[in-house]
């Protein structure tokens, strides 16, 4: 699901980059630093506007300037039970994975539809149903999210087909 929040980022500029464009550069390093990254939480999908720029602080000893940066932007936050499409990534044996975005899915072959079957003869891999489904490397697919696992910096997810309305699309 997607959110609108106000976040905050500490950023240190060099002192050659001191002078009239400085607001302009923040900015910049924002975006660069922060937009299409993952917090463990949410994915930020883009920042839509600075809110404030503080006065920058000398870190003493080293002559950076450190700037705090509030700002608000978009954000992805998958859940438990959402129901999203993906593009398959890979399928062996296993199950498919799949990506949603940024945020990569495995589907086990235990939660896809017993008449969808692995097919070891298949090129490429690929689970199938003998007639119009075919589950394959590109195939777009809708997955309802079973759960989510959350690092330090990446999310994964575990998907079903196995319900109505859901496979491939």
């Amino acid at each position: 699901m997607f959110f609108l929040r106000e976040l905050e980022r500490e950023i240190t500029l060099h002192p050659s980059f001191f002078g009239p464009r400085t607001r302009e550069y923040l900015t910049t390093r924002l975006l660069e630093d922060v937009e299409g990254s993952c917090t463990g939480q949410y994915y930020i999908i883009t920042v839509l506007d600075t809110v404030t720029i503080s006065e920058g602080r000398v870190v003493p000893g080293s002559g950076v300037a450190e700037y705090t940066i509030q700002y608000r932007a978009v954000v992805w936050r998958p859940f438990k039970g959402e129901t999203v499409d993906a593009i398959v990534s890979s399928v062996n044996r296993m199950g498919v994975f799949a990506d949603v975005g940024p945020l990569p899915v495995f589907v086990s072959s235990h939660l896809i539809p017993p008449e969808i079957r692995w097919d070891p003869n298949a090129t490429p891999p690929q689970y199938t149903d003998n007639g119009d489904q075919v589950i394959e490397k590109g195939t777009h697919l809708r997955i309802k999210l079973i759960g989510t696992r959350s690092d330090v910096g990446s999310m994964f997810a575990i998907g079903s087909v196995k319900e109505d309305f859901l496979g491939t699309l």
